[in-house]
């Protein structure tokens, strides 16, 4: 990590830190947290170092949230989940000071009461890889049926 900007967040956005990479753009990474609360817990980033929400510029909040609802549906999906807990700090109880969703699979009775997060750590990298690939597959299928339903739609506006 550059000394001049010591965030983990920026550095694991720079390539200087590895992450478990599920999805990125221009707007964003999108990388499986360390310390899960559930197997599939992702953390989404924009690659501009901002601190909270409301220091994302109006025009970027559009494409910050359509990753963060992108990779909620490659979550449950991948990870069998019976919903998403989608949830974001500003400053207090934020751990990073780098804006951040965290998007974690849940299912009934997992658990999880309130806002209090009991972490647990994959079994290995092996572990961690897979569940990164499966996440990594989802998004890529949810991007295609995106791209597939606005080609229909322009498909339908050129015939009239």
């Amino acid at each position: 990590m550059a000394a001049e900007n010591p965030c983990v967040f920026c550095a694991i956005v720079a390539g200087e830190l590895p992450a478990h990479r599920v999805h990125e753009d221009g707007a964003v990474v999108a990388f499986l947290d360390r310390r899960p609360l559930f197997p599939g817990h992702v953390l989404v980033v924009p690659r501009r170092h901002l601190e909270t929400l409301t220091d994302l510029p109006a025009g970027s909040v559009g494409p910050y949230f359509t990753a963060v609802r992108l990779v909620a549906a490659a979550v449950e999906r991948a990870m069998a989940a019976d919903g998403t807990f989608v949830a974001q700090n500003n400053r207090v109880s934020q751990s990073v000071p780098h804006l951040h969703t965290h998007v974690v699979p849940r299912r009934r009775k997992d658990g999880l009461r309130g806002f209090f997060w009991p972490r647990h750590q994959y079994s290995d990298e092996t572990e961690a890889r897979e569940v990164a690939a499966r996440i990594r597959s989802e998004v890529n299928a949810e991007l295609d049926a995106e791209a597939d339903a606005r080609a229909g739609t322009e498909a339908d506006a050129a015939e009239r």
